[in-house]
C-alpha cells in the first residue's frame, strides 16, 4: 500500500504533543489518521472498532502497566492491524518482548518526518508476510517461530545474494510452493546450507 492510497492509521501515545506532531507529519504525507489514543487499551478498542491499516504506538505509557507491547500482542493475536512501535529505548529485553508480540517495526525517538514513510511501508510489508505465514500455519506461536526462521533466511539471501527484503521473501515463498514444503522448512534449509558452506570455506 502506498501513501496515495490513504493508509488508515491510529496513533497511540500518552503525550499529546507527540500525537499532534505525528498527526501533522502523517497528514502532510497523505496518510489518513482515523483515531488517537493516550493508552494501549484504548488503542486496542479503537483498532477493533475502526479496522485501521496500521497502529503507531509508544512502547510505554506513563503510569500504566499495560504497555505498547501488551497492546501489540493483542492486535497481532486478533490480526487487527500491524504495529509500528515508537521507542526511546533500545533495551534488549523490550526488543525480545516486542518480537514475541509480533511487532513489525520500530521507530526510535526522536525521529524525523523523512523516517516515517519508510518505516510505515516496511511495517505494512512485514504484516503482509506475517499474514502469508499465518495462513500456512494456523497456530500463532508456530507462526511466530516460522517468521523467525524466515527472517533469518531472508537476512542471508539479502546479505549473500544482494536481494531486497521483498525479493528474499518471494524467493522463499516460491521455493516453498515449488517443493510443497512449508516456508519454515525451506527457510531452515537455506540457513543450514549457509552454515555448511561457512564450515567448508
Amino acid at each position: 500500500m502506498t501513501p496515495t492510497q490513504r493508509t488508515r492509521i491510529i496513533i497511540a501515545d500518552d503525550e499529546s504533543l507527540i500525537r499532534r506532531d505525528l498527526r501533522e507529519m502523517l497528514t502532510e504525507q497523505n496518510y489518513l489518521i482515523v483515531g488517537e489514543a493516550s493508552d494501549g487499551r484504548t488503542a486496542v478498542e479503537l483498532a477493533r472498532e475502526l479496522k485501521p491499516d496500521l497502529v503507531i504506538m509508544d512502547i510505554r505509557f506513563e503510569g500504566d502497566d499495560f504497555d505498547g507491547i501488551d497492546a501489540a500482542s493483542l492486535l497481532t493475536a486478533e490480526e487487527l492491524a500491524p504495529v509500528l512501535l515508537l521507542s526511546a529505548y533500545s533495551q534488549q529485553d523490550l526488543v525480545a518482548r516486542a518480537k514475541e508480540a509480533g511487532v513489525v517495526g520500530y521507530l526510535v525517538k526522536p525521529f524525523s518526518e523523512a523516517d516515517l514513510a519508510p518505516a510505515i511501508e516496511t511495517a505494512l510489508e512485514r504484516f503482509n508476510e506475517f499474514r502469508a505465514l499465518k495462513k500456512e500455519s494456523k497456530d500463532l506461536r508456530r507462526t511466530l517461530e516460522t517468521r523467525k526462521a524466515v527472517d533469518r533466511a531472508k537476512g542471508l539471501l539479502m546479505d549473500k545474494e544482494g536481494m531486497s527484503e521483498r525479493e528474499a521473501f518471494r524467493r522463499i515463498q516460491k521455493l516453498s510452493m515449488d517443493s510443497r514444503k512449508s516456508m519454515r522448512v525451506v527457510a531452515e534449509a537455506i540457513v543450514l546450507a549457509h552454515q555448511i558452506r561457512e564450515m567448508e570455506s
